[in-house]
């Protein structure tokens, strides 16, 4: 019963994770190249060497950003319920 009642919490979680995430990523990358708009995958006018990096960070970011917002929410039930979501 409590994975069912954490589910919608789990979602919501995740969703701020991402835009936290996103977030986190373009100020960044802003702060280290000093360029508004991060490469992507598509970018036919970056190269390889601009462009690897750039997902390395953003997923690096995300990751940690997404744990972090994860288990913030997941200690939050647990001292509401007594019940550690997983």
């Amino acid at each position: 019963m409590g994975k069912v009642l954490y589910k919608p919490l789990g979602m919501i979680f995740g969703l701020a994770g991402g835009m936290l995430a996103g977030a986190a990523f373009r100020k960044t990358w802003k702060v280290v190249t000093g360029e508004d708009d991060a490469p992507d995958g598509l970018d036919r006018d970056r190269r390889w060497r601009e462009i690897l990096p750039a997902v390395a960070l953003e997923g690096a970011i995300f990751a940690v950003v997404r744990t972090t917002v994860e288990r913030s929410g997941a200690t939050v039930v647990r001292r509401f319920t007594g019940y550690w979501p997983s």
